[in-house]
């Protein structure tokens, strides 16, 4: 076994390597670049190694860098990680010339399966089910579209070496289908360095079901069942599962026997995935194999019972599987979800920044937390926007929601956007409890994007009574204040009127031993909680359930955040609340004459000079955040009075590009 390895890779993917060869008596070695020098992983390895400047081109994209930083620390293997080189052919050789260890596939696996377009043909040779679809290289955008035509509409042009979702475009007609060729190529030559694309059929209403993988040196290979990950967002997965709700044994067993043949073709070793596209009736199609170790590998950990990353560890190391085919047992339910900063009500724009404050649910048998990030660190503008991955397990789907949602409620970010609101929302959504997914759904349920009216709180009268209860806890102590004048000391009643979201709702809240009752609509609510002024959650139980819910108070509001919803919160006198009914109404500030950056970024185009006239939905900017392109399009007919930012300036949030007239 090796005694030292490296990881090349950062965030929560070298965190959680990291704990698996601590385990297993492995001393480790970080790299980091100079934005990361004070990341978690860093701090977590026996060393670290600077390799570089911020932008990943110049540090963790860079194999003589690594290979440098293993031979000085005389690190014996190295783990790739996901991303960067963990697909990279030349890099995994380099190693094996240099006599360290690749923690992954050989080479030639890597190759034939890390191109998207030989892959297509290897698949085919095996046997395996392959989407319809043109996989020779795209010349051009005239190409593109003959191409799209022959194949017919819709299509799917995708980066012959993409990956995370980067370098996909769909395109219904032949406009699309030009803008995404050019897209598509600027995004995989910028994220990928090879700006190769293909062309295939895109399936309507597809599932996203992967096939985890298993090989060792000597000839053996296993799967472990499968993943569902259809939740995807712009084909970024959002939320995955396993095992998946469609599938029946049948499919199941046929899908996991064409991923070990594809496999067996390639001579693979080490962990790896094969991606399928599902369709209504279960027929499945080979999508792609990814040579490495996958985000959303923890669901299958939670239901096999298998460490992954000691896996590829021991398979790296020369040793044999432990376990056949028929030694794999699935059991109960996983469901990860992926926290990122990002703000969903601004078309999930990335958010950077300082994390204020950060505190995770606690780990516990059922909730596990993969994270690279730490309170205090910052979430830089040069990598991937994740915070962590939240992951619950349950006897069965029902009971893995339910506690995924609870720990949901528990995970408080402050500093950075997040996208909690819309993993909660996603979880209650009536498709999602059906299990009714596919690759559309998200786009077919918020077509406008994502809004805080689609975040509904099942139980309102339980903020109410948390909300009535909090104030008379802060009402009671300020009563206590010594050196009130004798006779005019404050008194504090039990009537008030709690104003949540324009509406006013009369509330009656009396003491009892440890807590107290809040009285509404004739129903009581007993609130019982050991919180403490300032802590940030109010845990406790109202009639007898179980509750986590954040809170903040600023001033005279109580910020509440619980299953996805952030609600204002007001407790008034009956007569306060009276008079606020009256109280004017401050009208938001007039932006509409502005093209403001939605987000920080690059600008990299300005598509519009001064004095031109432009057109409703004309595109007018691109800016490039995180490596992906965002178009800014005009929202009506206008004329460009004053240009305000230039190509290559870096931009804020709601800083002005352009001024109409």
């Amino acid at each position: 076994m090796f005694k030292k390895i490296l990881i090349a890779n950062r965030g929560e993917i070298a965190c959680r390597v990291i704990k698996t060869a601590r385990k297993m008596g492995i001393a480790t070695v970080a790299v980091y670049s100079e934005a990361d020098k004070d990341a978690l992983h860093v701090g977590m390895a026996d060393e670290a190694v600077c390799i570089g400047p911020p932008p990943s081109s110049q540090s963790y994209l860079v194999a003589e860098k690594i290979l440098q930083a293993c031979l000085d620390t005389q690190a014996e293997a190295v783990h790739p990680g996901y991303g960067f080189l963990s697909e990279n052919a030349a890099f995994a050789k380099r190693l094996e010339d240099a006599g360290v260890a690749f923690i992954g596939p050989r080479p030639h696996a890597i190759v034939s399966m890390g191109d998207k377009i030989a892959s297509k043909r290897l698949a085919r040779e095996a046997g395996v089910s392959t989407v319809p679809g043109h996989t020779e290289v795209i010349r051009n955008a005239d190409h593109a579209v003959a191409i799209a035509r022959e194949i017919g509409y819709p299509v799917m042009l995708k980066a012959s070496a993409g990956g995370g979702g980067k370098g996909i475009r769909v395109a219904r007609h032949d406009e699309e289908c030009r803008d995404g060729f050019q897209r598509t190529t600027n995004e995989a030559r910028s994220s990928f360095g090879d700006e190769r694309v293909f062309i295939e059929k895109f399936i309507e209403e597809p599932r996203h079901i992967e096939i985890q993988i298993l090989a060792d040196s000597h000839g053996h290979v296993i799967h472990l069942g499968e993943r569902e990950c259809s939740l995807q967002r712009r084909h970024q997965k959002v939320i995955e599962e396993a095992p998946s709700p469609f599938l029946d044994e049948a499919t199941r067993a046929a899908m996991g026997a064409q991923a070990v043949a594809l496999a067996r073709a390639v001579e693979y070793r080490s962990a790896g995935t094969v991606e399928f596209i599902v369709d209504a009736n279960r027929k499945f199609y080979f999508l792609e194999m990814n040579t490495r170790l996958q985000v959303e590998h923890p669901v299958t950990e939670f239901i096999t019972g298998l460490d992954l990353v000691e896996l590829m560890i021991r398979v790296a190391a020369g040793e044999r599987l432990p376990i056949t085919q028929e030694d794999v047992k699935l059991q109960g339910w996983a469901i990860e979800a992926r926290v990122y900063a990002e703000d969903p009500f601004r078309n999930f724009l990335p958010s950077i920044g300082r994390l204020v404050r950060y505190l995770p649910p606690a780990e516990t048998r059922t909730v596990r937390v993969d994270t690279g990030v730490y309170e205090g660190g910052e979430v830089s503008m040069y990598y991937d926007p994740m915070i962590a991955k939240l992951i619950a397990y349950g006897l069965n789907r029902e009971q893995a929601t339910a506690h995924l949602r609870d720990a949901l409620n528990e995970f408080y970010i402050r500093g950075v956007s997040h996208n909690i609101s819309f993993l909660a929302a996603l979880l209650m959504h009536p498709r999602f409890r059906e299990g009714r997914l596919s690759t559309n759904l998200i786009a077919q349920e918020y077509p406008q994007g994502f809004h805080p009216a689609d975040v509904v709180h099942d139980e309102p009268n339980l903020l109410i009574a948390v909300a009535a209860a909090i104030h008379r806890r802060y009402m009671d102590r300020a009563a206590k204040i010594t050196g009130q004048l004798p006779g005019y000391e404050r008194e504090v009643h039990d009537d008030w009127v709690v104003v949540m979201n324009g509406d006013h709702y009369p509330v009656n809240v009396q003491a009892v031993h440890g807590g107290h009752d809040v009285i509404h609509n004739g129903q009581t609510y007993r609130v019982f909680s050991e919180w403490q002024f300032g802590q940030p959650l109010f845990q406790g139980v109202v009639n007898g359930n179980a509750i986590c819910i954040q809170v903040e108070r600023r001033n005279l509001i109580y910020r509440l955040f619980h299953w996805g919803s952030q609600i204002d919160v007001q407790v008034l006198t009956r007569r306060a609340a009276e008079l606020l009914r009256c109280m004017p109404v401050k009208a938001a500030p007039d932006t509409s004459k502005f093209l403001l950056s939605p987000m920080p970024g690059l600008l990299t185009q300005l598509l519009v000079n001064l004095g031109d006239e432009i057109k409703s939905d004309q595109p007018l900017a691109v800016v490039e955040a995180m490596k992906m392109e965002n178009v800014l399009r005009a929202e009506r007919d206008a004329r460009v009075a004053k240009v305000h930012a230039a190509v290559g300036d870096t931009l804020a949030v709601d800083q002005p590009i352009l001024e109409f007239e």
